[in-house]
Order: structure tokens, then C-alpha cells, then sequence
């Protein structure tokens, strides 16, 4: 009598071979939709990665946010300010918290 299987009920096989994780490590890097991906990878590696962007342009945004008058906003735009500092906040606490797990000072790069 011949075996009938739905999908995701038969048999998997797969082979794991941990070697391959020590001796040849690749990662994946997914850049998306870019309309230059080189570009794009010559940004990576001689630049920074994007968390390092990110980071420079929110402290470029801390230093406008601490000396700019912010007066007349509605209440919209006070909150998304507001939202943003909590979350520069939030980057400075990992970054001091996974500094003090690798043993550096919190002021160290």
C-alpha cells in the first residue's frame, strides 16, 4: 500500500555539519533593495555600519535638540520629540550596559 504524506508531515532530513562553523564562517548580509548595492557595501566598510550611522545622526540630533528653542509645537510634534530622546536614552543605557559586561569603562568607545 503506497505512503500518502500532507505537507510538513514526512520524514526531514538535514545534515549538520558543526566544522563547517568553525573552518568556514560566513555571514549574510541582506542590503535590501539598493539601487547601488557596491556603493552601498563601499559605505559599509570604509564608513561605518549602519548602527554607526544611525548613532553619529542621533548625536548630531541630541547636541540641535539641547541648544534649539523648541517653542510652539503641538502636541504631536512635542511627543515624537519626546519619543526620540527616550529612545537616544535607551541606546546610551545597552551601550553603557554592554560595556560594563565586556569590562570597559563607560568611557570607552
Amino acid at each position: 500500500m503506497p505512503q500518502f504524506r500532507l505537507p510538513l508531515s514526512g520524514n526531514v532530513t538535514q545534515t549538520i555539519n558543526p566544522w563547517n562553523w568553525v573552518f568556514n564562517p560566513t555571514v549574510n548580509v541582506n542590503l535590501g533593495m539598493s539601487s547601488d548595492p557596491g556603493a552601498e557595501q563601499r559605505i559599509l566598510d570604509d564608513v561605518g555600519s549602519y548602527g554607526k550611522q544611525i548613532g553619529r545622526i542621533g548625536d548630531a540630533l541630541r547636541v540641535l535638540l539641547t541648544h534649539v528653542k523648541l517653542q510652539g509645537l503641538s502636541q504631536a510634534e512635542q511627543d515624537a520629540i519626546d519619543q526620540l530622546i527616550d529612545q537616544l536614552n535607551g541606546v546610551d543605557r545597552a551601550k553603557r550596559s554592554a560595556r560594563r559586561a565586556a569590562g570597559k569603562s563607560p568611557s570607552t568607545p
